[in-house]
């Protein structure tokens, strides 16, 4: 089983109106709820805050959040894009009819029902204002109290507002390009920590900066897409390098095209220029490298070679340890 509670709120009773939040728990909810391949991912449930008559108010979204914990799963997600606040006690989630900061749900309530979940993997993605406080001791952002198989990643640091642009929250948008695609390996899975990664990159400096907090022996997959390279292609790695340190050689007889060859060279190898087509596949994804050439024909053409990236030692080793 994997859960998710997606919440978006727009409408505050007695404070300034929001205007993504509800098409951002939409537009999670589109992305989260099927795989790449349209097969069944999370069963979502969401609820929004658009107006007087439809609502989500303090004591039901702590129901909401408690009833997602309670009960055990593969992976229990918790989405939130609202307004946020903090003060001295901790930080907080405002519903539709908080009339003050601290009459929200707190950010402690919440990793409490996280913390004490059956559920194998906890995460919670936080799209509010000062959400970076999120799995921290109140008083001291220093002391994670984050359990084990609990992530937690959020908009902004404890100090920080969370932006919107072009009716979307800027987190929002970079969470759901990630779960896409534009965070998945070579395996084609999109995990908490390679979204992180994504959404870190995308911002600068200047801009709110993203907290992520993660307390697990090994990041569960949030999203399969479609791989850039077969599993059967990439396992093949260990036939052209014995090792993660090898270079394979190359010669003009692993280069197919005819033109460009100078007299007296050797005609292509079918065989040969097979394999240097699984070569260019690699190159492509960074997995290897010519060597002493600034391109992979300039490298068979030199009767030079190619090596391994860190990236493609990484899966080599994977490969060679029967993890892919």
């Amino acid at each position: 089983m994997r859960r998710a509670l997606i919440v978006g709120i727009n409408y505050y009773e007695h404070g300034r109106p929001l205007y993504g939040c509800v098409d951002d728990a939409h537009a999670v909810k589109a992305i989260l709820e099927r795989h790449g391949d349209g097969s069944v991912n999370f069963d979502c449930v969401v609820y929004t805050g658009t107006g007087p008559t439809d609502r989500v108010d303090r004591g039901d979204l702590k129901d909401r959040v408690e009833e997602l914990f309670i009960h055990d799963a593969e992976v229990a997600l918790f989405y939130f894009a609202g307004h946020g606040h903090i003060e001295a006690s901790g930080g907080y989630l405002l519903a539709c009819d908080s009339r003050r900061g601290d009459e929200g749900i707190s950010l402690a309530e919440v990793l409490t029902f996280a913390n004490a979940s059956p559920a194998k993997n906890k995460v919670i993605i936080l799209d509010s204002c000062h959400s970076g406080i999120a799995g921290t001791k109140p008083g001291d952002d220093n002391v994670a109290t984050v359990a084990e198989g609990v992530t937690v990643l959020t908009a902004s640091t404890a100090q920080q507002y969370a932006t919107e642009e072009n009716g979307h929250g800027v987190f929002t948008t970079l969470f759901v390009d990630a779960l896409h695609g534009g965070a998945a390996n070579l395996t084609g899975d999109v995990t908490p920590g390679s979204v992180y990664a994504h959404i870190d990159q995308s911002l600068g400096a200047w801009e709110q900066r993203p907290v992520f907090r993660t307390n697990v022996k090994q990041f569960v997959s949030l999203r399969k897409v479609q791989s850039p390279i077969s599993i059967a292609d990439l396992r093949r790695l260990k036939d052209f390098f014995s090792s993660p340190g090898d270079e394979f050689p190359l010669d003009p007889t692993f280069e197919p095209e005819m033109k460009g060859r100078d007299e007296g060279m050797p005609d292509p190898v079918p065989e040969n220029t097979r394999t240097f087509a699984m070569l260019q596949k690699y190159n492509r994804l960074n997995l290897l490298v010519p060597v002493g050439a600034s391109h992979m024909w300039n490298a068979a053409m030199e009767s030079r070679g190619c090596r391994l990236t860190p990236l493609g030692q990484h899966y080599h080793r994977l490969v060679s340890k029967n993890r892919i």
